[in-house]
């Protein structure tokens, strides 16, 4: 990929020196400056190639999507023709359909946002409901969701080889089967129960559980909550340990601590996002993608 150029931020620079590496191309960081009003100046390099990655993931996304509504056709100015979005946790994914009046998709615009701007997203995990393909939330664009999954269950087969994997609902299902199989370790699928943004409950599966290492794999970790009643739930029922492994480590406030009062041993993560949780990298999946 030597004609191609990778554009991040130094909030990201761990992720963004690593796929750099991997990928074997120059990385220029974008520099920012933030005025008393709270206005962006963003600084890109003078020139561009014809080919650039953006890496910008938007976990707490809102400046985050002015970066790239400013970013984006600055670099085609300075001479980008084809643009990739490599946005490792993907926000305003939830919410895909008007459940009251007046209810804005968020799915939908912040897709037609992104397609404005560039010619191809990357992402992984994306929190999709009813969609099977990110192509249809970027009309006329190419998008190509990665899934961590095998990734994953291969780091809990690795360290806790007879583990359970138990999903939170029915939408993990196929995602945490495939984790499991592809490394022969048993499955099953819970279903979350949601009483307000903060109050979700696992109604766990009727699988025994006594004397078991159960590791609770899901695609994101926001409050935790679902996850700290499971994992007392589980404990309660007789599990010998309860680990945590997820693709998105968002934590937010002291979820991360509460989590694990709660009890649980380890709590596993990608670095989609940055976390001191993370320890399983998703660069070979990007690469892979990129190259292809």
């Amino acid at each position: 990929m030597t004609d191609t150029l990778l554009l991040a931020f130094d909030d990201e620079a761990a992720l963004a020196n690593e796929l750099a590496v991997a990928l074997d191309v120059q990385l220029h960081f974008i520099k920012r400056h933030r005025f008393p009003d709270g206005e962006l100046r963003l600084v890109l390099p003078a020139r561009l190639p014809p080919r650039v990655v953006l890496l910008r993931g938007l976990h707490q996304p809102n400046e985050k999507l002015v970066e790239l509504m400013i970013a984006a056709p600055t670099a085609r100015e300075l001479g980008t023709r084809h643009l990739t979005l490599v946005s490792p946790y993907l926000a305003y994914m939830r919410q895909d359909m008007e459940f009251t009046p007046g209810e804005a998709v968020s799915q939908r615009h912040i897709g037609k946002l992104l397609a404005q701007y560039f010619d191809a997203v990357i992402t992984i995990d994306p929190h999709l409901h009813r969609i099977q393909s990110l192509d249809e939330v970027l009309p006329g664009r190419r998008g190509l969701s990665l899934s961590a999954a095998p990734l994953l269950g291969a780091w809990v087969a690795r360290h806790v080889p007879d583990a359970l994997l138990i999903g939170p609902d029915e939408e993990s299902a196929q995602w945490v089967h495939e984790a499991a199989a592809a490394h022969g370790l048993d499955s099953a699928i819970g279903r979350k129960v949601r009483h307000g943004d903060h109050q979700v409950t696992l109604a766990l599966p009727d699988v025994p559980v006594q004397g078991r290492a159960v590791v609770l794999l899901d695609d994101m970790a926001s409050t935790g909550r679902t996850l700290m009643g499971s994992a007392e739930a589980l404990l309660a029922r007789g599990a010998a340990s309860v680990d945590v492994a997820v693709t998105h480590a968002l934590f937010v406030g002291e979820a991360y601590v509460q989590l694990k009062a709660a009890g649980v041993r380890h709590v596993w993560s990608t670095n989609a996002v940055p976390h001191a949780s993370n320890v399983i990298s998703i660069v070979p999946l990007l690469v892979a993608a990129l190259k292809s």
